[in-house]
């Protein structure tokens, strides 16, 4: 099944995914189209090159679906470099759907796990979050597991593409031989979102925050938290409200907010350069101060 140019682009692929006709198509970007079907409904359909991206994302979006607490788009198919899901209409942030988020936020969290770095039933241990590669491989301890897995390897990769200079990752490392005792009290490992910034965070025009693009895995919630923090949110103050009505935070949660901000901003340098190494840099000295 091809398109009108005789590729094999979004048109088909909605077709094929769905059983519908297509009625139109709007690109969005070179990567994303909006497909309208017959009768009026809307998907998304996606093209991701990064190996195992497409495959982890469809998985991710159905565990979390499966803990039925915040609402995720349907995933209708995927195929190669290819996934359709629903369309969710977007609407206005709002204070009542913020700490409606929040609850459901922590509901998510708590469905938890089988083990921190554990990917989503189906899921490539080698998937990605953005364009970045990440290795979903399981440990019971987070602050090794988090050292080893999500701040050395992009702190590696940024020192040997000279993002990062040799005396800016010291601070880092400092930190990752310090987790221990700044990480705070143990908790079990949580479902998380993965890629949890303000730009997956949709506000439908249902009343409720719908979340897409997850680089799900298991890990430790203050690092979903943390990533919602870091670019800014919409009513931020009312969905952390909501969050602790329903699972109250460990003492001393603000202090390790930049702790967690470490793994995101590590990503960014690598995926864009010197322009985030300040923040990353300055991130890490923070947590070692808390």
């Amino acid at each position: 099944m091809r398109d009108v140019d005789g590729e094999y682009g979004p048109a088909a692929v909605a077709e094929r995914f769905t059983g519908r006709a297509v009625t139109g198509v709007r690109p969005v970007s070179g990567a994303l189209a909006e497909v309208t079907l017959r009768g009026g409904p809307v998907v998304i359909v996606k093209r991701q090159e990064a190996p195992g991206g497409v495959r982890a994302e469809a998985a991710g979006l159905r565990w979390l679906a499966e803990a039925g607490a915040v609402p995720v788009p349907a995933v209708h198919g995927h195929d190669g470099p290819w996934l359709v899901i629903d369309r969710v209409p977007a609407g206005r942030p709002g204070a009542e759907a913020a700490v409606r988020f929040g609850r459901e936020l922590a509901a998510l969290h708590a469905a938890g796990a089988p083990a921190f770095g554990a990917p989503p039933p189906g899921g490539p241990e080698d998937a990605a979050i953005g364009l970045a590669p990440m290795r979903n491989v399981t440990g019971a301890d987070w602050p090794r597991w988090y050292a080893e897995h999500r701040v050395l390897p992009y702190l590696r990769r940024a020192v040997d593409d000279g993002t990062l200079r040799p005396d800016e990752a010291t601070v880092f490392e400092r930190v990752c031989a310090r987790l221990p005792e700044l990480a705070g009290p143990a908790e079990p490992p949580a479902r998380l979102h993965g890629d949890l910034w303000n730009g997956n965070v949709l506000w439908g025009t249902d009343g409720r925050v719908w979340l897409i693009d997850p680089a799900a895995h298991g890990g430790h919630r203050e690092t979903d938290l943390a990533m919602l923090q870091l670019f800014g949110c919409p009513h931020l103050d009312r969905v952390l409200a909501g969050y602790q009505e329903v699972a109250p935070l460990a003492d001393g949660w603000r202090d390790r907010v930049a702790l967690h901000q470490l793994f995101p901003l590590l990503v960014h340098v690598v995926l864009f350069g010197r322009s985030y190494a300040g923040q990353a840099v300055e991130a890490a000295r923070t947590a070692l101060t808390r």
